[in-house]
């Protein structure tokens, strides 16, 4: 048996919250992630019991709605972008993401999943116990940005076979809150410098200013906890802000999607306790077609 390594605690709550929602939540579910409770393996009775015990709780219905809210935006625009033969998927702290071993789509897209050789050890563990082989598409591409640079990054994936020639889209979720501004700033760099038609969607968090009073509540009680982990928040940004910092990094704004905006409205009209809240707002952006001359 390989060593199982340490997942970060971020990576196996949000996993734990997309596993929860299938126990849960009333159907119609807003994501299916099949594949979420295995990733837990060993965790997975403690981490789901919480929310089996205690579901109704705002700070549990929260994370779930979270994190099937911007994982459902995410692959709904990677399903789109497929169709019309966007061929490369990479996702940045992939931490339990479960794409590229459930999905129709591996077979015409190429996934490679970015995080620290620590997760992926754990995740490739995980995968190996319960007898699920990691298909030719995936690609995993350890990387800790805790010891090196963000302009690493696009070196990294070339060598695991990424195509900087070839558009792609790139997810960024969950992950903004934990950064410095500087090392948020390097990333979209990096990502500009990819083909044209490539597109990101990132997460960011909201100042406390511009939140509701759940957003505002949510806040205070996982940030909290977050920092006695060892993880603290670090960055808020407003949608004025993220637009400036992408324009900024040469990348084209194209919307800006809050909770309640991720999915259908009638979506929301649910027997159970999942609600929109204002507090994460999931930018997409796309590298624009460069103009002759042009030089970053």
């Amino acid at each position: 048996m390989m060593n199982k390594g340490h997942p970060s605690r971020t990576a196996l709550m949000s996993a734990a919250a997309r596993a929860a929602h299938l126990l849960v939540d009333e159907t119609p579910s807003i994501f299916a992630d099949t594949l979420a409770q295995t990733f837990l393996g060993e965790r997975a009775e403690e981490l789901l019991g919480y929310h089996q015990s205690y579901g109704g709780h705002p700070v549990l219905s929260g994370a779930r709605t979270t994190a099937v809210t911007r994982s459902r935006y995410t692959e709904d625009r990677l399903s789109e972008l497929a169709g019309r033969g966007v061929g490369q998927y990479v996702i940045l702290g992939a931490g339990l993401d479960s794409f590229a071993y459930r999905s129709e789509l591996d077979v015409d897209v190429r996934v490679f999943e970015v995080d620290k050789p620590t997760t992926q050890h754990w995740k490739r563990a995980m995968l190996v116990e319960a007898g699920i082989p990691v298909p030719p598409s995936a690609f995993f591409v350890p990387v800790d940005f805790e010891k090196e640079s963000a302009w690493s990054l696009a070196d990294h994936l070339v060598r695991a076979g990424f195509d900087p020639g070839r558009p792609a889209l790139v997810s960024w979720l969950g992950v903004t809150m934990y950064l410095t501004s500087e090392a948020i700033r390097q990333t979209l760099a990096v990502v500009s410098g990819f083909a044209p038609g490539t597109e990101l969607v990132v997460e960011h968090l909201l100042p406390t200013g511009l939140r509701d009073g759940a957003g505002q509540s949510y806040a205070e009680s996982v940030m909290a906890a977050a920092a006695e982990q060892g993880e603290p928040w670090q960055t808020f940004l407003s949608i004025e802000q993220m637009d400036a910092l992408l324009r900024e990094h040469g990348l084209q704004p194209i919307e800006y999607a809050r909770q309640r905006e991720t999915i259908d409205p009638a979506e929301w009209e649910r027997a159970d306790t999942l609600r929109p809240f204002e507090l994460s707002v999931l930018a997409r952006a796309s590298v624009p077609t460069r103009q002759a001359g042009y030089q970053k």
